[in-house]
């Protein structure tokens, strides 16, 4: 542990009115919103990484809440008022998004984002097509807005130039941010709020005390502060063992520019478990995460050779065919998952609370659930 002067140990860890475990979108979002309304709080935020190093900084900058067989498939698992509770939050926590930070400095494009079916996904489509009107109703009475938001896109294909996609379904409403010009506006607006946020600090354990919270860091020894937010999403257990919070693997490769490429927009394929967009000329394609789900439920940032190839080969017989391209770098992030993709919003003591599980949404859901997570703290 590093030696600290009387005066480091007084300026960076004393007095501190509210910690915040993890600086991604919804840590730095509850900052954000406690120091707007109480600018007296000597707020700190703790970062494992030098930068934030969960899936705020490794997702594939989709402002998306929903493609139509996703939203099948959580309507099997889920009260439709709690599917459509849950989408309706993504969108306003888009909307937060970009009224915090701008569209500019997001870099926010709202192309739209298409879903692809196959031939062999015919059944598939016709059950998202009988869906498609009754949630087009539903959803324009909670968004406020005129326009049906799905829509068919039958014929859309030949822009495209995909091979073997049979039916494309259009969101009007999606778009796509740059994640790095995101994260850093959101650490400039927090900063220059006077929130102290401090990377490279891993923490070993927590517990409450009668007047607040005390945590052991491996770098720092103890830091006392009144109230605590754990906002680490897919890392939850490791602080919270009992919370139902998994991680989830979701790995991404990026291709190198592709001269008169036609694919411009967001694209989403088997319920959500495969997307892509274009950056400029490349092509950002990612998931898998369903070829393997027990595989994929690790805290490892390695990508593997299974869900790497099916990603290759995604690209080469279906997005890209025939055309010429490299593989120019893979990563993955960590989600957090859970039996539900609700967000875990609650107190965890009685001077600390956590907001954790995105269930792969953080982009969209996370602006709202720091903002939430912060009025629960002070209520």
């Amino acid at each position: 542990m590093p030696m600290l002067s009387f005066w480091e140990k007084d300026t960076w860890f004393n007095n501190i009115d509210v910690c915040i475990i993890g600086s991604g979108i919804v840590g730095l979002n509850a900052a954000l919103h406690l120091k707007t309304n109480a600018p007296k709080l000597k707020i700190l935020v703790l970062e494992r990484g030098i930068l934030p190093s969960g899936a705020s900084t490794k997702n594939a900058g989709f402002a998306c809440f929903g493609s139509l067989s996703e939203i099948l498939s959580d309507l099997n698992k889920m009260p439709e008022n709690e599917v459509l509770d849950l989408i309706e939050e993504r969108f306003l926590g888009l909307q937060l998004l970009r009224k915090t930070l701008g569209d500019e400095a997001l870099d926010y494009k709202e192309w739209g984002g298409f879903e692809m079916f196959t031939t062999a996904q015919e059944n598939l489509y016709e059950r998202c097509l009988d869906l498609m009107p009754r949630l087009n109703i539903l959803l324009k009475e909670r968004f406020k807005i005129s326009a049906p938001i799905y829509q068919n896109a039958e014929g859309t294909n030949k822009i495209f130039g995909f091979s073997g996609v049979q039916h494309l379904i259009k969101n009007t409403l999606e778009g796509q941010i740059d994640t790095g010009k995101m994260m850093k506006a959101l650490i400039h607006k927090v900063l220059q709020l006077g929130v102290t946020i401090i990377g490279g600090t891993e923490i070993k354990q927590w517990t409450e005390t009668e007047v607040g919270v005390e945590l052991e860091t491996q770098q720092w020894g103890s830091i006392k502060a009144k109230k605590l937010i754990i906002a680490i999403n897919g890392f939850a257990r490791q602080l919270l063992p009992a919370i139902d919070v998994q991680p989830g693997r979701a790995q991404v490769l990026i291709t190198s520019e592709i001269e008169n490429l036609k694919i411009k927009g967001c694209f989403h394929f088997d319920e959500g478990y495969y997307y892509f967009r274009n950056i400029g000329k490349r092509i950002l394609l990612g998931g898998g995460r369903n070829l393997d789900f027990k595989e994929e439920e690790t805290y490892s940032h390695e990508v593997t050779d299974k869900i790497q190839k099916a990603l290759e080969n995604l690209l080469s017989t279906v997005i890209l065919p025939g055309q010429s391209y490299s593989i120019e770098q893979r990563w993955s992030g960590t989600l957090g998952l859970g039996q539900i993709k609700k967000p875990i919003i609650q107190a965890v003591g009685k001077h600390s609370i956590c907001a954790v599980r995105m269930g792969g949404m953080g982009v969209a859901i996370g602006s709202l659930v720091g903002k939430k997570a912060a009025k629960l703290l002070i209520s």
